[in-house]
């Protein structure tokens, strides 16, 4: 343990220095979609919105892996069931655009691309708390067998690097590999996920009105497109810009993969807070718009088409305080053979999948916020949440926050699993600012 601490906080891995032009920033779409439609759906009024969101996403892929039997999906309400769910962003660069159509670009990443975000979204099963894990595109991991585009089997690899896992699947069975390769790794079952690429990017920052981020100390990086230049305080984020600043790595911290996972925590908790908040979730054409616009830019599994099935996931959020709302890095060490690699950190990695297996409330140490993330010394005063219309097409509505007279009781009180201060993360209640380069 004290080995693995000293590695995540001592040198500085080079793996997070390479230039490469990652398509990051997908789980502000789902999760946002996924807290806004919570709000509302409630009412009928989700039934309708999510009925008409489904009906532009994108044909649904099937998340069983060769010789993997892949159970029925359990009825979800607001009063029972853990929800966990995939989320994954492809780098490709086909369909983005004109910007991406030149030879290097379709050489670096083409057809369905590499899974460069790959995020896992665990809600507990009385909708307490929830943790929203993120993992190193850079992580050498085992992959199982996955099953690709011609029928054929890709073998499975004892080691490898986590961001292949979707090209080994393609576009059928892609998110499926992902899927398999993360539950592999966790031992958590992934029975929902879903799949974004870059071109919804800018569609959903200017569908949310624009993310207020505090920045600590200026932020330039002319190495993303458009290149940023942002001066020091709270600035909304919205559009290309927003893109660029998640996709930022020069730029935050001190210039790493790593760094980057922290800024985009520091951007998801600001979201999280924005989309709880009054005027956001309670008006029901801008959460249909929020949801239509992501789900229009995704792939879902066949466990997602219902939209049932997404409205009571969504449901699942209604309960969980921001404090309870928990964004955490995978934990990982310096590759001993590739400096611009990282391995699991084996101890701390194992506290957090058994907090995840055994569906425990996660608690991160003091100071943890990562390698571009600071509290902001003055925070802005929280505004109270406002519940949602007293009637929606359909009938009255609860108050969203009211938990429901079924809500089951867990067999036994939850032991909250206390992650070593190596682990980096944020409660989406803290209030944090993005650091510049240091």
């Amino acid at each position: 343990m004290a080995r693995e601490h000293a590695a995540v906080s001592g040198g500085i891995a080079r793996h997070g220095r390479l230039r490469r032009s990652s398509r990051v920033a997908a789980v502000l779409r789902i999760l946002a979609a996924v807290v806004a439609v919570a709000v509302v759906s409630s009412g009928s009024v989700a039934a309708i919105a999510t009925w008409q969101v489904l009906q532009g996403a994108k044909p649904a892929v099937t998340l069983a892996l060769p010789g993997v039997r892949h159970e029925a999906v359990p009825t979800l309400t607001a009063q029972s069931g853990e929800v966990d769910m995939l989320l994954v962003a492809t780098d490709t660069r086909t369909g983005q655009g004109a910007g991406f159509t030149g030879a290097a670009n379709q050489a670096a990443s083409s057809g369905v691309g590499h899974n460069d975000t790959t995020i896992l979204v665990h809600i507990s099963q009385d909708h307490t708390h929830m943790a929203v894990v993120s993992f190193p595109r850079d992580l050498m991991v085992p992959i199982p067998a996955c099953t690709n585009d011609d029928g054929s089997v890709t073998p499975a690899s004892s080691r490898a690097m986590l961001n292949t896992a979707l090209s080994r699947g393609g576009e059928r069975h892609g998110l499926a590999c992902v899927a398999g390769t993360i539950s592999q790794l966790t031992g958590v079952p992934i029975s929902y996920a879903g799949m974004v690429t870059f071109d919804g990017v800018v569609r959903m920052a200017d569908a949310v009105g624009g993310v207020q981020v505090c920045l600590a100390t200026p932020i330039h990086d002319h190495n993303v497109s458009p290149a940023i230049d942002l001066p020091a305080g709270t600035r909304s984020l919205s559009g290309a810009q927003a893109a660029a600043f998640l996709r930022s790595r020069d730029g935050v911290g001190d210039g790493s993969d790593l760094a980057r996972i922290s800024n985009q925590q520091t951007f998801m908790s600001a979201l999280a807070r924005q989309v709880v908040s009054a005027g956001t979730l309670t008006n029901p054409a801008k959460v249909l718009r929020l949801a239509d616009t992501a789900f229009r830019s995704m792939t879902l599994s066949d466990t997602l088409t219902d939209p049932r099935t997404l409205a009571r996931l969504a449901l699942a959020v209604t309960t969980v305080g921001l404090s309870n709302m928990v964004f955490v890095q995978y934990p990982v060490v310096d590759d001993p053979e590739d400096p611009n690699r990282v391995d699991v950190a084996t101890d701390p990695a194992g506290i957090l999948n058994a907090a995840l297996r055994h569906d425990d409330p996660i608690a991160l140490s003091a100071g943890s916020l990562g390698r571009s993330a600071v509290v902001d010394p003055n925070p802005p005063k929280a505004a109270a949440p406002t519940a949602p219309p007293s009637h929606a097409a359909g009938g009255p509505s609860k108050p969203a926050t009211a938990p429901s007279s079924g809500a089951s009781t867990p067999s036994a009180p939850a032991t909250t699993a206390q992650l070593p201060g190596s682990v980096s993360g944020q409660s989406a209640a803290t209030v944090t600012c993005a650091a510049g380069r240091d």
